[in-house]
Order: structure tokens, then C-alpha cells, then sequence
């Protein structure tokens, strides 16, 4: 049976919410961070980069949620596009859009805001203006497609739901007014049966809530230890 090593952040439920809607079995695996579980032996042997989520399915390990994501999707045929190079192209250039842009910047956006040790300006407003601007390349492409790849639900859809979801975490209680049309879709894929089973998931443990030292030392190493 896959495993499935995971938490309650956006990353983790994207691929939850994958397999929720594929009815794949699999075994979820807790990965408690504020912990420190990501970092123990057992763990950095399946995913090196020390970071949630990861699969093992037989022998093939698959780290990096978005990676997942598109195993899974080739694997089972399920939720990808109709098969055309100009499709399989949107496919990826999207995929990696929220890969390298809406994720990371949505999250240094919440860290520098809330968990940075100082308030720089600086950080501040770097990171909130570039999840705005992608954020509003999202709404564009939205404004005119019900999907962000072609006329159906893909692996596209939910990587984006995973950290849409939170988006006034990220930018503030006003950020679902300027991005309607994304709204509309996270709310279409949200009220789906499957998204309240992948949100669920982390009821299946009781991960640690305090956001103390140890939490700290665990997610934020580098605010305890120095590059040579």
C-alpha cells in the first residue's frame, strides 16, 4: 500500500486531495514538524530536503508535493488533461508556475510577516507584492477558463488549491476580494467530498500546537545555526 507522509499544511493536502479523489488506498504516515520528526534519520532517508510531504509506493519514492502530484497523475490517468502536446504544456508550465512562485512566495510572505524574529519592510513587501503578481496572473488566466489547464479538473487545480485556500493567511482578510475568479474555483473544489476527506487528514493525529522553542529550532534551523 502507498505511504503517505504528510502534515496539515498547503503541500501535504494537495496531494491529499489527489488521493481522496482517486480512491487510492494508502496508509498516512504524521510527520509532526514542530517536532522535529521531518529531520530524524527515517524520514531525511525518504525525503533528503527534510520537508513534507512524501510518498513511497513499492520500491519509488516521490518527494516534493508537485512531483507527487504528477506521478500519481501518470500513474493512474486520472485527473490530466486530454492528451496534446499544447495541453501537456500548460500542464507543466503551470504546474511549476505554483511550484516555484505561488508557493514559495505565499510562504515567506506568511513567515516574514508572522514568525520573522524582525519585521523588515523590506522582506515584508518583496514577498507580499510577488504573491500578488501571481496571484493576479491566476486571476487572469481564471477570468477567462473555468480550469487552469484546458475544460477539466487536473492535478493543476488542486496544487493550487492547497495554498489558495489559506490565501488570507498569507495576504490578509481583503485578498479574496481582488482574485474572484480563483475564489470561485478553490470554493468549486472545496466544497467537494474529497477536499473535506484531504482536510480531515490531519485529525488522524494530534500534531503539536505550541509554537514554542522547540517548534522554532525544528522549522526555522536557520535561526539556530550558522552557514560556514
Amino acid at each position: 500500500m502507498l505511504k503517505f507522509y504528510y502534515s496539515g499544511a498547503p503541500n501535504p493536502m494537495k496531494v491529499a486531495l489527489f488521493l481522496e479523489e482517486s480512491g487510492l488506498a494508502y496508509e498516512p504516515i504524521p510527520v509532526d514538524t514542530r517536532k522535529g520528526d521531518q529531520h530524524k534519520p527515517e524520514y531525511t532517508a525518504i525525503n533528503p530536503n527534510a520537508k513534507v510531504p512524501a510518498i513511497v509506493d513499492g520500491d519509488v519514492i516521490v518527494f516534493d508535493s508537485n512531483a507527487i502530484l504528477l506521478y500519481l497523475g501518470e500513474k493512474t490517468g486520472k485527473f490530466m488533461p486530454a492528451k496534446s502536446d499544447r495541453l501537456r504544456g500548460e500542464l507543466l508550465s503551470w504546474l511549476m508556475f505554483i511550484a516555484s512562485g505561488v508557493g514559495p512566495y505565499s510562504g515567506q510572505a506568511v513567515h516574514f510577516r508572522n514568525y520573522a524574529p524582525e519585521k523588515l519592510e523590506y522582506a515584508i513587501n518583496r514577498y507580499m507584492y510577488e504573491a500578488h503578481r501571481h496571484y493576479g496572473i491566476l486571476e487572469a488566466r481564471l477570468s477567462k477558463q473555468k480550469y487552469m489547464v484546458g475544460d477539466s479538473y487536473t492535478i493543476v487545480d488542486m496544487a493550487l488549491w492547497g495554498w489558495a485556500r489559506l490565501i488570507t493567511v498569507a495576504l490578509g482578510d481583503t485578498a479574496w476580494a481582488k482574485y474572484p475568479s480563483v475564489k470561485k474555483l478553490i470554493d468549486e473544489i472545496s466544497a467537494r467530498p474529497a477536499a473535506a476527506r484531504a482536510i480531515a487528514i490531519k485529525d488522524k493525529h494530534t500534531f503539536k500546537a505550541e509554537f514554542d522553542d522547540e517548534a522554532k529550532k525544528a522549522m526555522f534551523r536557520h535561526m539556530h545555526e550558522k552557514v560556514a
